[in-house]
């Protein structure tokens, strides 16, 4: 069924009045199923507060306008005014008079551009399926030019229905470590998040397992098959939950040569979802900032609890995950796991990183593993969660700015993995 500009206009003018009044909880009953399974009422309050913070404090949310041609679904932009700058929400608008896309642009269509230190003529790039049945999904392999057989690393992306890139707004960090690291001979393998790309297709009892086990071990799998790639140096490379989840990767498959975690979180998740709430309410404090910390909490509460059940509802819980990926997550131990592995690991840290802390996971990897001669760590004290770098107090506006990966981050894993 066709949708026309002015029908979806009135469509999007109801999602700015609730947008305005922070309404979250009617917001996501205007998604289309696949929107809804992956974007909860409660993503979308964080991410919200997150952007609010960011540029001082939400003012006003404006009156939409569609795009400029014929189109089906209709995009829609919503400009929202801020006490520093403002922000973008775009959507589109389908036939079905619900919404089919959303995204916070923070930086006005800015693009993502190659770092500088990456050179594309000297590595080639192919499409490939990783796993088989509904929930395979596509991927990248990046080659260097030249025989080989090189090292390479499986990239793992963070929490959330992230594509291969770890695209976020203006910025693609796993692009900027996949494109600098096969620059200097080291082959790559990244892939989309089933999250992402069949976010209608995930089973309601999905867990932290599924997401990563399935797809890594055949990402390892197919890099063995390639001639130009070493099948005893091929490592994973984990950012975030990435990071959380490769010890586990590690531990079902012993021929993986060693990891690279990156801002690797080791608090229970349910507990740093609330410190971060916390840290974005102090940025933009107010009834809506308490309200929110105090229902993150309450949840967060219950994921800690013995009445977690697998037919709890997702809405009672963080982050709209469901009973069965916070069960999951919850008996999974990764500093302990790691603490089993033999292979060699290389673990970094933002020092100005808000998210993933050195106080609140960093010290936990340094006290099991710091001892073992084949583990190095270390903390890079300008650079943020997604290793670009900075200074003065974090905000989570800095993650919406254009940045890349710091070369010295890609210059160390590169010797590193060299080392081994």
């Amino acid at each position: 069924m066709r949708i026309y500009k002015g029908e979806a206009l009135e469509v999007a003018r109801g999602f700015a009045a609730l947008l305005q009044a922070e309404r979250f909880d009617e917001i996501v009953e205007l998604f289309s199923p696949p929107l809804r399974a992956a974007v909860s009422a409660e993503a979308l309050r964080l991410a919200w507060a997150a952007q609010a913070a960011g540029h001082g404090g939400v003012r006003a949310v404006e009156e939409p306008a569609s795009q400029a041609g014929e189109a089906d679904p209709v995009r829609v932009h919503i400009p929202v005014t801020c006490a520093d700058s403002g922000f973008t929400v775009v959507t589109s608008v389908g036939g079905d008079g619900l919404l089919h896309g959303l995204r916070l642009d923070p930086h006005g269509g800015a693009e993502w551009h190659p770092p500088h230190y990456a050179d594309t003529a000297r590595f080639t790039e192919r499409d490939v399926l990783l796993g088989t049945g509904p929930l395979a999904v596509p991927g990248t392999l990046s080659l260097p030019v030249g025989p080989g057989p090189w090292p390479a690393v499986v990239l793992l992306s963070g929490g959330g229905a992230f594509d291969r890139d770890e695209s976020s707004g203006p910025n693609k960090p796993l692009k900027d470590l996949a494109w600098g690291l096969v620059t200097r001979q080291v082959a790559v393998l990244r892939f989309d998040k089933a999250a992402f790309a069949h976010p209608d297709r995930l089973p309601r009892d999905f867990t932290m397992a599924d997401e990563y086990l399935p797809p890594a071990l055949a990402a390892v799998h197919l890099l063995r098959q390639q001639p130009e790639v070493a099948p005893d140096r091929i490592h994973l490379l984990g950012h975030s939950m990435g990071g959380k989840a490769a010890p586990r990767i590690a531990a079902a498959d012993p021929s993986i040569a060693g990891l690279v975690l990156l801002a690797a979180d080791a608090q229970p998740m349910h507990e740093a979802a609330v410190r971060v709430a916390r840290h974005l309410a102090a940025l933009t404090p107010g009834p809506g900032a308490e309200e929110m910390v105090a229902a993150l909490a309450r949840q967060a509460a219950l994921v800690a609890s013995p009445g977690l059940a697998p037919d709890t509802p997702s809405k009672l819980l963080p982050l709209g995950f469901s009973a069965s990926y916070w069960l999951d997550l919850r008996a999974y131990d990764p500093v302990a796991t790691a603490a089993g592995l033999a292979c060699p690991m290389l673990i970094l840290q933002g020092g100005r990183d808000y998210q993933v802390t050195v106080a609140d996971d960093l010290v936990r990897w340094q006290n099991a593993l710091a001892h073992r001669p084949e583990v190095t760590i270390r903390i890079h004290q300008d650079a943020n969660h997604l290793f670009f770098s900075g200074s003065g107090h974090p905000t989570p506006a800095e993650y919406a700015r254009p940045g890349h990966v710091e070369p010295a981050v890609v210059d160390e894993i590169t010797a590193w993995l060299s080392r081994q």
